[in-house]
């Protein structure tokens, strides 16, 4: 029968794995280094690994194929260990069969509440709650942007400001990037697609004081507006120093 199925180009293909993960019916695998469709039948074709590849290998399709089976599709998550996608998040090790790259798998982690008491002599622990963190990296449809506050954070700030992890990640859905040695058309897309399918309550976007770094800000503006959504938005300035710029 004809209908729409994913297609892989293989010249595109780097072999992330972040299709793997974002494929909730198991369809797509890694072999050889690169991502390839396990069958025609496991495919509903809806698409929902376009938005994670980051080199734009995958795309819907119209062919002869063999149609879907929602039977087929829960016999092969059962034999693969594989859950689906929102389901495996929170037990990373079911993505070994599929064959995703490890460290992109995605997690998410409980966190103790933060220590409030700042001349403690307690050492303050990690606040991060989620993996991965990377821009490129990170599903659009990850389970920890669900109802969440999201901070966008240039990579440098968290070695200029100290105390990163307590003053500005505790409690929030973290994604970093530099607009100055990667691509900001990309980031801009990424965050629209992000602000568009994940209920994301608020937006917090950390920079450096110089100005290259405004364009993580201007991606993340443009993003807001280009996504149809009204969504509280914040912008922090860190100084070179370490100080927060008023």
């Amino acid at each position: 029968m004809i209908r729409k199925i994913v297609q892989i180009d293989g010249d595109k293909c780097n072999g992330c794995g972040l299709c793997v993960p974002a494929c909730a019916e198991g369809a797509i695998r890694i072999v050889n280094g690169k991502a390839v469709l396990s069958a025609d039948n496991l495919c509903d074709g809806l698409g929902a690994c376009l938005g994670d590849c980051p080199q734009n290998a995958i795309s819907i399709i119209e062919r002869d194929a063999e149609q879907f089976d929602e039977e087929a599709v829960a016999q092969h998550l059962q034999q693969t260990g594989v859950k689906g996608a929102a389901d495996a998040a929170g037990h990373p090790q079911n993505y070994h069969g599929s064959g995703g790259c490890p460290g992109s798998r995605v997690m998410s982690f409980d966190r103790p509440p933060i220590e409030t008491e700042r001349n403690s002599p307690a050492p303050q622990s990690s606040q991060l709650s989620q993996w991965p963190v990377q821009l490129h990296l990170v599903p659009v449809t990850a389970p920890y942007f669900k109802d969440a506050d999201l901070l966008i954070a240039a990579d440098c700030v968290p070695f200029a400001y100290p105390e990163f992890h307590r003053d500005f990640l505790a409690g929030k859905a973290l994604v970093i990037g530099c607009p100055k040695l990667d691509d900001n058309r990309f980031y801009q897309a990424k965050l629209t697609e992000l602000f568009r399918v994940s209920s994301i309550r608020s937006v917090t976007v950390l920079r450096m004081e110089v100005p290259c770094c405004a364009g993580i800000v201007m991606a993340a503006r443009q993003a807001l507006a280009d996504c149809g959504k009204e969504i509280p938005f914040n912008e922090i300035v860190v100084g070179i120093k370490g100080d927060v710029q008023p």
